[in-house]
């Protein structure tokens, strides 16, 4: 049952889909969602407005990756302080976008860990300039970017990972925060929602990290302090087409959608923008409620 306020993890949590009689027709499907017929027609009628084009390319199942997750994964959960809370909400198949706060060099590691999904991401391409390192990130999946190549081409390469029914890690503040005071999360940037919108099935699941910036402070510890807790902290997921239809989401209708596909190019995109601010204003918002520093 999805509830959405403010944020998707509202104290309250007074909404839910499942309590609208009109909507009683969306049901979950391995992680993923079947929606209304009429609403997936109504949202494809806007696809040149959304598409995010993959590369072609498939991110590699590597043998390397799944022997870590079987031995050094567990065997890190056991000897690390780790409080690893809600990975329930993560499915176990089908795509999925792990959206978590960017405090330290090891927070990919600590969903890598928490999540049990091989997780990819997109890492810069300065990772790849040593050999070792390059093996440990081509060996776990992980997606080079280049650094003049645009945001577009990130997302298309985030949008292969989707595409393959794979799990996308994503920071959404865009870059590790650098405050060093409390709140140090960021805006959201809206590239996880136009990735939602593009592949509106796949989960979108908020997590919160805490304590990953004392483990491994950037610029002060060239090692991880393995002795500090961390917790990872996932919460309810939610997909695009559950959020658009959602009165506390977009709230959205068919018919609504179906107007919105008769107007000019640039009201379509300035309206598809509005709804891409407020995803994510409200993806920041369960990471926050969460517990994220």
């Amino acid at each position: 049952m999805i509830h959405i306020e403010e944020h998707w993890l509202g104290a309250k949590q007074t909404h839910s889909l499942n309590s609208t009689p009109k909507h009683q027709n969306l049901i979950s499907r391995g992680g993923g969602m079947e929606a209304d017929q009429e609403l997936v027609a109504a949202w494809e009628a806007l696809r040149e407005h959304w598409l995010i084009p993959t590369t072609g390319n498939k991110p590699s199942r590597h043998l390397f990756y799944n022997f870590l997750r079987m031995t050094v994964g567990p065997t890190f959960r056991f000897f690390l302080r780790m409080r690893i809370r809600g990975e329930h909400h993560i499915p176990r198949k089908g795509p999925v976008i792990l959206a978590a706060n960017h405090l330290s060099h090891v927070d990919p590691i600590m969903v890598i860990l928490s999540s049990r999904r091989t997780t990819h991401y997109l890492a810069k391409d300065g990772h790849f300039e040593k050999w070792w390192t390059r093996f440990v990130m081509k060996s776990t999946g992980q997606i080079e970017t280049q650094r003049e190549s645009g945001g577009l081409d990130a997302l298309s390469s985030a949008a292969d990972v989707l595409d393959q029914g794979r799990a996308l890690g994503i920071f959404p503040e865009g870059t590790r925060s650098k405050r060093t005071e409390a709140p140090y999360l960021l805006p959201g940037k809206t590239g996880v929602a136009r990735l939602a919108a593009s592949y509106p099935s796949s989960v979108v699941i908020p997590i919160a990290l805490l304590g990953t910036r004392k483990m491994m402070e950037p610029q002060k510890h060239k090692l991880p302090r393995l002795h500090r807790p961390v917790t990872f902290q996932s919460g309810e997921g939610v997909t695009w087409y559950q959020w658009l239809i959602d009165v506390n989401g977009g709230n959205q209708s068919v018919e609504s959608l179906k107007g919105l596909a008769d107007k000019e190019e640039h009201d379509i995109r300035s309206e598809l923008a509005g709804l891409y601010r407020k995803f994510t204003d409200q993806l920041m918002g369960s990471i926050l409620a969460l517990g994220a520093p």
